[in-house]
């Protein structure tokens, strides 16, 4: 790797980390020494970039320090055409639009050295060949509603074909290889479940907000689900599939 290449590679290694990272950890990262991460992060220093910290206790990115957004690599061009192909194959409607254009802006703005990775890549993911039907549930209101922290009213139909009325306190969509799925704070089970959208037969965004953020609900179910999962393999046995609507 050109020196040049690696002291950019060192400012992403710090801008997408929220603690310190040491020298070591970027020198396996980047497949080179601590001495030489050392040097680098000297000159970058000199050359006024914020980076804070020192040898042994790690380094941290200042905020507000940017870069021109498209100096990708090869690698990163091939990565942000995999997961834009897979979101235009499996996301709503709104994402799989902006999956597409995401991909036609990266077309026009990368150097011309690395069209042929964009327009012919050697990365590819698998098409969806079920024919989904429209779904009751807006996802693109969904999301929108999850960023706001506001309510949903869902009359959910499980998979034995009963009906029920339920307010959710939406957090995050997964998505699966045909299936999406919306996870929330159910308030009639008084407890986190998962929704197939597949199965909402209709939807009322309400505009009630509900007394958590969003990113802390994700925080505890992550954890739920990371401890559930640990009590299966300590007995051995494989973690069942997510908790569905009840």
């Amino acid at each position: 790797m050109r020196r040049a290449d690696r002291l950019f590679q060192i400012i992403q290694v710090l801008r997408r980390s929220s603690r310190p990272v040491t020298a070591e950890v970027i020198a396996v990262e980047l497949e080179t020494s601590k001495r030489s991460i050392y040097r680098d992060i000297a000159t970058l220093i000199g050359q006024r970039v914020p980076i804070r910290g020192e040898a042994g206790v790690g380094y941290v990115l200042d905020g507000g320090f940017d870069m021109p957004p498209l100096m990708l690599t090869s690698d990163e061009v091939e990565a942000a055409v995999l997961g834009a192909q897979w979101v235009a194959g499996r996301g709503d409607p709104a994402l799989a639009r902006a999956a597409r254009d995401l991909i036609a802006k990266i077309a026009a703005t990368v150097p011309e050295r690395l069209r042929p990775v964009l327009l012919e890549p050697a990365v590819a993911s698998a098409p969806v060949w079920d024919d989904r039907k429209p779904e009751a549930l807006d996802m693109a209101q969904a999301r929108a509603w999850i960023h706001a922290g506001r309510k949903l009213a869902l009359l959910y139909r499980d998979e034995r074909e009963r009906e029920t009325r339920r307010v959710v306190w939406p957090f995050l969509v997964g998505y699966r290889e045909t299936t999406r799925l919306l996870v929330g704070w159910c308030e009639m089970r008084d407890d986190f479940r998962t929704f197939r959208t597949d199965r909402v037969v209709a939807a009322d965004f309400l505009e009630e907000r509900y007394p958590a953020r969003p990113a802390a609900l994700r925080t505890r179910w992550m954890a739920k689900m990371e401890a559930e999962r640990a009590a299966w393999i300590a007995m051995g046995r494989p973690p069942p599939p997510e908790k569905r609507a009840q």
